[in-house]
């Protein structure tokens, strides 16, 4: 399976309000292994940053006044992810804001739902998690993800960090896979049952002993006994 970590950084908290995205980080994976390919551009939001959002990022319009527009990397980038699943903390926000951007480039592009489908670890940490904090922060304290380098949000090292915690909150799953040998789980998902090699060598084949059946036996007349009436599993 194809995967795409991704994480973004924008002007503000809120697309309807004009808000642009200015920052696009994404770490592919295969198969649950970094490949080292990844997709990381800055962009110019045609826009000030508001004072949190700079504050976070670090951020500013100086900065970016140099930077393309998203319109110029919309190609690019729905390259990177066509067909894969998208990891994403929070995704209703990266994908609000994706949808967003896609609507000014034009029409024609749709939704990031044309072009991928998406997991939001959020969600998946809610559950395993619940009632504790869930930020990224917090997942990586839990999971024993290093993110002492993280002093400010940036797009390519949130994707990092979220590719971690991925990975450590499914890792039973892979145990299973790798038990199941390579792909075995997701075949029997796609496919139906996986057939489980025998181990070599002779069979060790156990009777029961003359005693052992005459007990059998005597269970059974006496089960029949109380339920009124002959076994159905009975010999005829």
């Amino acid at each position: 399976m194809r995967q795409v970590v991704l994480d973004t950084e924008t002007t503000g908290l809120s697309w309807e309000k004009g808000n642009r995205i200015v920052e696009i980080g994404c770490i592919e994976l295969l198969e649950r292994r970094k490949t080292g390919r990844h997709f990381h551009r800055y962009f110019n939001p045609e826009r000030d940053m508001e004072a949190g959002a700079q504050e976070v990022t670090g951020l500013s319009l100086e900065f970016l006044r140099d930077k393309p527009l998203f319109a110029s990397a919309v190609d690019e980038f729905l390259e990177f992810i066509r067909g894969a699943e998208l990891i994403i903390h929070n995704a209703s926000f990266d994908v609000g804001f994706l949808d967003y951007e896609l609507s000014l480039a034009g029409a024609h592009y749709g939704r990031i739902s044309d072009h991928a489908t998406v997991l939001d670890t959020l969600a998946m940490a809610r559950e395993r998690y619940p009632g504790q904090r869930n930020s990224l922060d917090a997942l990586c304290k839990r999971l024993g993800v290093d993110n002492t380098h993280r002093k400010l949000h940036g797009a390519l090292l949130d994707a990092e960090l979220l590719a971690e915690v991925y990975l450590g909150m499914t890792s039973g799953q892979a145990d299973l896979m790798l038990a199941m040998g390579g792909e075995g789980l997701a075949a029997a998902v796609r496919t139906g049952p996986v057939a489980m090699p025998l181990p070599a060598g002779p069979r060790r084949v156990l009777r029961a002993s003359e005693a052992e059946r005459a007990a059998h036996e005597a269970r059974l007349e006496k089960i029949a006994a109380k339920s009124g009436g002959k076994l159905v599993w009975a010999r005829s």
